[in-house]
């Protein structure tokens, strides 16, 4: 039996799930949310979701912590939401939004402008003496981290000297330079 498929799921207050021809969605006041599914049994009763497989095949037991995991992150991005916070590091990086658009100064020759989907609440953070902060929130987890990793992906924190976009807390392994 998978461990995280058969831990049920509890249902906050204000949000509603509804399961209608292999399509399951949660609605709450952050949004709404939907997640299609196969080979697995879905019941609500009395504010939790259990979900069981009907066999024992590799692609059932697969699935069972899967959807079960899809499911949990839907229902708590439509309560509470979804953050990842990008920092740039590295001397002349900045960032700054206006509305959707996310302009970042990284180095190059050019700025990169981003247009952000409306799903994505965009918040840049500049503290004198303190690296940027990018602030990206929504209530979609899938989406938040696409974005966080394309904007990562512009300028990933090198080894040496540690100068990139890194998410906030991430660990940078080090490596030595050359000796003289």
């Amino acid at each position: 039996m998978s461990r995280i498929g058969k831990n049920p799921i509890t249902i906050p207050e204000g949000v509603t799930v509804e399961v209608k021809d292999n399509v399951i969605t949660a609605k709450g006041k952050l949004g709404e949310l939907t997640q299609e599914y196969s080979n697995i049994d879905i019941k609500i009763e009395d504010g939790t979701i259990t979900l069981e497989r009907s066999s024992d095949k590799k692609d059932h037991r697969a699935k069972h912590g899967l959807y079960r995991a899809l499911i949990a992150n839907m229902i708590e991005g439509v309560s509470k939401g979804w953050t990842k916070e990008l920092e740039l590091v590295g001397v002349g990086y900045r960032a700054s939004n206006q509305g959707q658009k996310l302009d970042l100064a990284l180095g190059f020759s050019h700025n990169i402008v981003l247009d952000l989907a409306p799903e994505v609440k965009v918040e840049t953070i500049s503290e004198k003496g303190k690296n940027p902060i990018v602030k990206l929130t929504s209530h979609d987890k899938q989406l938040v981290g696409q974005v966080a990793a394309k904007i990562r992906g512009f300028r990933k924190p090198e080894p040496y000297k540690g100068k990139g976009v890194k998410f906030v807390g991430e660990e940078i392994r080090r490596k030595a330079g050359k000796s003289a």
